[in-house]
């Protein structure tokens, strides 16, 4: 029988056990479990298909046709990779969209000053980067002050120089929120700049997990650091043989990469 209870657990933020979604007779997510506990970062990987965005929905509530128990926080938040502003409204009035009650307008510029865009509370999305309407996105997931923070690759559709600038800005937000997070992302070196734990999903269930027990802030010149990327791309079918100390590999070319390690 399936149980989808959204209510405060204890013990963990997040607490699925048996979770099965099925789409046309064929399980995404078949019989999985997963704990993340209360304050923990997690990254989750997993190539495309494999389920990863489909638990977050779950997760959030917003996809019930499941089997299985499912126990998460009241008060939880997601964002999306697409910011999802309503053109017709100012910033502010997007930040504030689906609160209980009437808050006020300075419940929303707290939130925005705290991503770093309440000089912009009063534009229009239409006028915003896209770094700045996806702050606006995150400011919208924070003012309802969550113990479970959902992202499902919001970083996806930026540059890579200001994909850099939000993934600081959100590992500064959970370090200062102290809420549990989970981070859906293809990005393996995302994932082990931010994350307390990344897992990888492989046929409807984890297959692996690994904690990353590097300092923070991160250095991705730290041997230990690639060795934690080498390891979870070749869990993810990534051939990382042909990297060696005389060969720079392709990843360690990009602008992202160049600017992080600067």
């Amino acid at each position: 029988m399936a149980t989808d209870v959204h209510r405060p657990v204890s013990r963990f933020a997040v607490h699925v056990e048996g979770l099965t979604r099925s789409f046309d007779g064929r399980a995404v997510i078949d019989a999985l479990d997963l704990d993340v506990r209360p304050g923990e970062f997690v990254a989750l990987l997993g190539r495309s298909g494999c389920g990863k965005s489909t638990l977050l929905r779950v997760l959030a509530g917003l996809d019930r046709e499941i089997e299985g128990t499912v126990l998460v926080p009241r008060r939880k938040a997601v964002a999306f990779q697409a910011p999802r502003l309503m053109p017709w409204k100012r910033v502010w009035r997007n930040v504030l969209l689906g609160l209980p009650g009437k808050p006020e307008r300075a419940v929303a510029e707290q939130a925005l000053d705290e991503v770093g865009l309440g000089h912009r509370s009063q534009a229009w999305p239409k006028t915003l980067s896209g770094g700045e309407a996806q702050r606006a996105s995150l400011a919208r997931a924070l003012v309802r002050e969550p113990d479970l923070l959902l992202l499902d690759e919001p970083f996806g559709a930026l540059d890579a120089l200001t994909r850099i600038k939000a993934q600081r800005l959100v590992g500064e937000v959970w370090q200062r929120r102290g809420c549990a997070v989970l981070l859906v992302t293809h990005d393996v070196e995302e994932a082990v700049l931010l994350a307390d734990r990344v897992l990888v999903m492989d046929g409807g269930v984890i297959a692996h997990e690994q904690t990353v027990d590097l300092d923070r802030p991160r250095d991705i010149a730290d041997p230990r650091f690639a060795e934690l990327r080498a390891s979870l791309l070749e869990r993810l079918g990534v051939d990382t043989a042909a990297e060696s100390p005389g060969i720079e590999s392709p990843v360690a070319e990009s602008p992202a990469v160049k600017a992080s390690a600067a």
